[in-house]
């Protein structure tokens, strides 16, 4: 019974790409950042290849490796987590996402509205945190959606949760979902709930993505035509919109990710578990918080010994990220890097360097290749 564990470290970037300075990142490395902090403790992961990559590689490493190893190239057009997962998965956007760095359309703004029966308040870039603190009270005053985005191609909306109930906020995020398509068509749509007093307000963990469902087929979708299982943990289903999984839970944190995967390994079934453990990006790599990221990697990486115990003989695990995204940087935004991909399990060649591979498809060219299905995607498999 084959299993593959693919666990995404959202944003955990190696360095930069050599077309960085084009979207502004010329010099980002979060690795190389997070790794100076004192809360920076990753054995594990180096046991598995990771201080082994191209463009990471310190001296001194020892040779004593249990994994496989590579340095993953973003071929598509763009540096956000759709892009980068659906090219993790086989698909290539050579086309970027559309941004709105002066705000949306009026005309879009409108037509939500006149179908939510609210008004919109800021309409414009701004940090998710800060943004609930500038236009918070006036939210709980008026009822207005508190509507903004960032340099990802995203439509956000905050609303108090005494304010706008969460499956009125999720009804609303649909909405603009509908409208959101052609040349305004963002990644994503995302429900962002807030409690707490002015001077106070806090974001809540029941945050909802919807996606823009990918346009061209994917590894998952592949693999459910096949007959295996696609299990998603964390914001996986609504990253693809649902499209191509089986089965999905959602998660409140890196902790709780890490623990519903670790209930997974328990179970028997045969294909895919598909992670993300948002907290690196949302938590601290937004916040340009270098300690607090270091110390999540430390947390996973703490995590690891037990996961390696929970797998099977035939089972694979693999590690890799969909961009970067530096705290140490003044932009608060992703950034444009490789990263990192440890293989290890049923058939992977401890010690091997991958070397550098021309596009993140080559994961899902992969694990279709460990199924014995012919590729329909992009990528080549590394087996």
């Amino acid at each position: 019974m084959k299993r593959v564990f693919l666990i995404v470290l959202d944003s955990f970037g190696i360095g930069e790409m050599p077309d960085a300075d084009r979207y502004r990142d010329a010099g980002s490395n979060t690795l190389g950042t997070v790794r100076n902090s004192p809360c920076f403790t990753t054995p594990n992961m180096a046991r598995l290849g990771l201080f082994h990559i191209d463009g990471v590689a310190e001296e001194g490493t020892s040779d004593q490796v249990l994994g496989a190893y590579a340095r993953m190239t973003e071929r598509s057009a763009g540096k956000d987590t759709t892009i980068g997962h659906w090219e993790i998965a086989g698909m290539i956007s050579e086309k970027p996402l559309p941004v709105f760095p002066d705000g949306f359309p009026q005309e879009v703004l409108d037509a939500f509205s006149e179908a939510t029966g609210r008004g919109v308040l800021c309409n414009r870039p701004y940090s998710g945190t800060e943004v609930i603190q500038d236009y918070g009270e006036t939210h709980m005053k008026t009822g207005d959606l508190i509507v903004y985005t960032s340099a990802d191609s995203v439509f956000q909306i905050a609303a108090h949760e005494d304010i706008v109930p969460v499956e009125e906020l999720y009804r609303d995020c649909e909405i603009a979902r509908k409208i959101l398509v052609g040349d305004v068509g963002v990644g994503r749509v995302i429900a962002r709930p807030f409690v707490g007093a002015p001077g106070n307000f806090t974001r809540t963990s029941r945050r909802h993505d919807y996606s823009l469902e990918p346009p061209k087929t994917t590894m998952l979708d592949q693999l459910k035509q096949a007959g295996f299982d696609v299990i998603g943990v964390g914001k996986i289903y609504d990253i693809f919109a649902g499209k191509g999984i089986t089965e999905f839970v959602r998660t409140q944190n890196n902790a709780d990710g890490i623990e519903k995967t670790l209930e997974y390994m328990k179970k028997d079934f045969e294909g895919l578990c598909f992670v993300n453990l948002v907290d690196f990006d949302m938590l601290y790599g937004h916040r340009n918080d270098v300690d607090g990221y270091a110390q999540a990697l430390t947390d996973f990486d703490k995590k690891l010994p037990e996961i390696l115990a929970g797998m099977r003989e035939e089972d694979v695990l693999m590690i890799t990220a969909d961009h970067g995204c530096d705290p140490g940087t003044p932009s608060t935004d992703h950034s444009r890097e490789y990263t990192p991909l440890l293989l290890y399990g049923n058939g992977i060649p401890a010690g091997k360097n991958f070397g550098t591979r021309p596009t993140f498809a080559d994961i899902g060219a992969t694990i279709l290749k460990i199924f014995d299905i012919e590729p329909e995607i992009s990528g080549k498999s590394l087996l």
